[in-house]
């Protein structure tokens, strides 16, 4: 490998970079989850490390706000292509897979995600352009654009590189530096691409630190130079963060939990929403936000779906992510194995069948892909969010009270609709509480496209050109010419 940019990352081992400071914090053991086992540790920042990037954001806001749009375009591909290089190698796929248990077919993806977003943020960077209107007679408007102020970007552990891309992509796009805390279950991976960016950008336009919420979220939530905030992670945390945005109204962009609706029609193929369903469900080990929560199928169809369904799944390898065998990996949490049998363990109790039980790995995070007939409506799989291999399938004879109970939920991230009549599919996923729908498909997303949650699911918009604008205020101005 011509760039050592990944073995630098491993033997510093350290997940605080703010120009001329060393971390002050504990050192925080990294687990492999095929293993269970710490490969490695990583120095985590303290308050003082977050005041530092602080000040050395606040610094940088105006050189970066001042820099000219083409020349932020142009940094953002320069990243892009330097990330493009380094996914090519096997170093950072390994490191991805290592650090969160996903498949290295599935690294090497989230890798090639990475560059799109931020291709896709100078592209649309480019097309922005300043708005000359003449709406009112005698007074002509100009709309123009300016960064929102410095953003925190506070990413989760399930994609460590593409969801940290697709913040700080459209935050660098619009002028803002960016303060940037990777989760601690997958420092390393994110540092990575903390280290590509920081090539490319001034001095603070990008400082990275690992640590504690009350040493590094919250000093920086509070500042007046913070004027956005965008954060993915749990339902829960999100009602924290928004908590502490609250005194002082700061911009926020959420994408919190899911309960996703996969509605099966009545002339749906079952063959095919089975495996549309495959890959909705167990794509990243099960653990995506939009994964595929609730399976509801129509009776005319069920039969025929669940069997096709429950064969493809006892077909899954469940094994270590290196094996290009292997289908399905390691949870990245040392305690999530536990709660999905916990999960499992309620939804039988209240009457669920269980109708898999594979083998998996006797040291790891492993647990089994698993399949429940007749899961119970008020079972916690059905309700909640499940993030991990565990698919309830549900059967309904009448499509309003299926949508009822993905209503019930209160959650709107995703959907998912399989019928043959596309009409009839688009008319039932106009009918879902979702910001993403697919129909007859299990990877909906784009970057060109806006992605974001309504009701418990979040706040906001990410991709396309709404995710540059979450970045950015805009600045009206009606001039009069003088008669004299």
């Amino acid at each position: 490998m011509t760039d050592p940019i990944v073995n630098d990352i491993l033997s510093a081992a350290t997940a605080v970079r703010v120009t001329g400071r060393t971390a002050g914090g504990p050192r925080l053991a990294v687990l492999e989850p095929a293993t269970g086992e710490p490969f490695t540790q990583v120095s985590t920042g303290n308050g003082a490390d977050a005041a530092a990037a602080l000040g050395l954001a606040q610094q940088a806001l105006p050189v970066w706000a001042a820099t000219p749009p083409a020349a932020r375009s142009a940094a953002l591909r320069a990243i892009a292509a330097d990330v493009e290089t380094l996914a090519a190698e096997p170093e950072w796929p390994a490191l991805i897979t290592r650090e969160s248990g996903k498949r290295l077919a599935e690294s090497a993806a989230e890798l090639g995600l990475t560059v799109a977003y931020f291709r896709i943020m100078a592209d649309l960077l480019d097309r922005q352009e300043t708005e000359q209107l003449s709406v009112v007679p005698g007074i002509s408007h100009r709309v123009t654009t300016r960064p929102a102020g410095v953003a925190a970007v506070l990413t989760p552990w399930n994609f460590p590189v593409s969801i940290p891309a697709r913040k700080i992509a459209p935050a660098l796009a619009a002028g803002c530096p960016v303060l940037f805390k990777p989760s601690e279950l997958t420092p390393l991976s994110s540092m990575v691409l903390a280290a590509v960016v920081e090539r490319h950008v001034p001095a603070g336009v990008l400082s990275t630190v690992l640590g504690t919420p009350a040493d590094v979220v919250d000093p920086w939530l509070a500042d007046r130079s913070v004027g956005v905030v965008s954060f993915t992670g749990s339902t829960r945390v999100g009602r924290l963060v928004a908590a502490a945005t609250a005194p002082r109204f700061l911009r926020t962009v959420m994408e919190l939990g899911g309960c996703a609706p996969f509605l099966v029609l009545p002339d749906a193929d079952p063959q095919a929403a089975a495996q549309t369903l495959l890959v909705a469900k167990y794509r990243n080990n099960g653990q995506s936000c939009i994964a595929a929560n609730q399976v509801l199928v129509a009776r005319q169809v069920a039969a025929e779906f669940t069997e096709a369904f429950i064969a493809a799944t006892e077909k899954m390898v469940v094994g270590v992510p290196t094996d290009p065998a292997t289908d399905l990996g390691p949870l990245a949490p040392a305690s999530d194995p536990a709660r999905m049998a916990s999960l499992v363990e309620e939804a039988v109790s209240k009457g669920a069948r269980l109708v898999t039980s594979g083998a998996v790995p006797e040291t790891g995070h492993f647990a089994p892909a698993t399949v429940l007939l007749d899961a119970p409506v008020d079972s916690r799989v059905m309700t909640d969010e499940i993030f991990g291999p565990i698919a309830p399938i549900h059967v309904y004879d009448d499509l309003d009270d299926a949508l009822a109970l993905h209503h019930a939920t209160g959650y709107g991230l995703a959907g998912y609709v399989c019928g043959e009549d596309l009409d009839r599919a688009h008319a039932v996923a106009d009918r879902l509480c979702a910001g993403i729908v697919g129909i007859n498909t299990g990877t909906p997303n784009t970057p060109w496209i806006p992605f974001g949650g309504v009701q418990e699911s979040g706040l906001g918009y990410e991709g396309g050109r709404p995710g540059l604008e979450a970045f950015q205020t805009f600045l009206s101005v009606g001039s009069k010419a003088q008669v004299g």
